[in-house]
């Protein structure tokens, strides 16, 4: 095995996949504003494709406007809107786009909405984020062995995004219920079938920012997501079980492997920068 070349293969994937993590939107877009809030942004004209009736119905109103000197959507819901009513009004636009079949994958999962200060205002419908350019959160696990192997899944056939491709142990994203240690808690368990309170030596090791154009909607999504990963040994004898149907299998790899198989872009783009992360890359 010729270490410098198989780092040199890997620095060349990374600057590749940093790229990647980070680009401009594909087309130009405009900020989303929610009661004098930017909560995320949107395609120009993207939203013109869509009946305002089930809006109108429920007395929100969504026009075209500016906001800070540059064109903006408005989500208008009242002057003294609640949390609970931002996310209704947030939540009918997102049934809108789904009606129109502008929306990603419905998954009857809500997920946190942020305003420019990072306080969490509303949730919305995991479906509407891309093509509403909300910011996500998410969080992976990397899984090592007593003997410094790396566990490693293998993504279903069936999951919408990066089917078959190479994961890490665990990576989930991070649900309008859950802190981010509940959401490592919960994760780890239908993904891996283990208890965090089971692993050795578990401590954050970083995050990884990305923000890039999305498919959804027809190519008019924006993903902007930040990963907190973690690193922890699974105890010797402990294997992981997938309990949510999502995962092919697991294996366990040596590291020059797992090395070999992010350069060759075996990995998810998300996995492989988490991985690098751990590599002190």
């Amino acid at each position: 095995m010729n270490t410098g070349v198989q780092n040199l293969s890997l620095e060349h994937w990374l600057a590749g996949a940093r790229a990647s993590a980070q680009q401009p939107p594909a087309q130009p877009r405009q900020p989303l504003v929610v009661n004098g809030q930017v909560v995320g942004s949107v395609a120009d004209g993207f939203l013109e494709k869509i009946s305002r009736l089930r809006l109108m119905d429920k007395h929100f109103m969504l026009s075209n406007e500016e906001h800070m000197g540059v064109p903006a959507w408005h989500l208008h819901v009242s002057h003294t809107a609640s949390a609970d009513a931002t996310t209704q009004a947030l939540n009918t636009l997102a049934a809108d786009l789904r009606d129109t079949g502008l929306c990603g994958p419905w998954r009857d999962e809500q997920l946190a909405v942020t305003n420019p200060q990072g306080e969490v205002v509303a949730t919305v419908e995991r479906g509407a984020v891309r093509v509403l350019g909300i910011a996500t959160r998410a969080v992976h696990l990397v899984g090592l062995a007593p003997d410094g192997r790396m566990w490693v899944q293998k993504r279903s056939m069936t999951k919408p995004n990066n089917p078959g491709l190479w994961d890490t142990l665990m990576g989930g994203m991070v649900s309008a219920a859950d802190s981010l240690p509940q959401a490592l808690a919960r994760e780890t368990w239908e993904e891996a079938g283990l208890r965090v309170e089971a692993l050795q030596g578990l401590r954050h090791g970083g995050h990884v920012d990305f923000s890039r154009p999305s498919r959804e909607g027809g190519g008019a999504g924006y993903m902007r997501e930040r990963i907190d990963w973690f690193c922890a040994q699974v105890p010797g004898g402990a294997e992981p079980i997938n309990q949510d149907g999502e995962v092919e299998r697991f294996e366990l790899l040596p590291l020059h492997t797992v090395r070999e198989q992010v350069a060759q872009g075996q990995f998810t783009l998300e996995a492989g920068l988490v991985i690098a992360g751990f590599l002190g890359l």
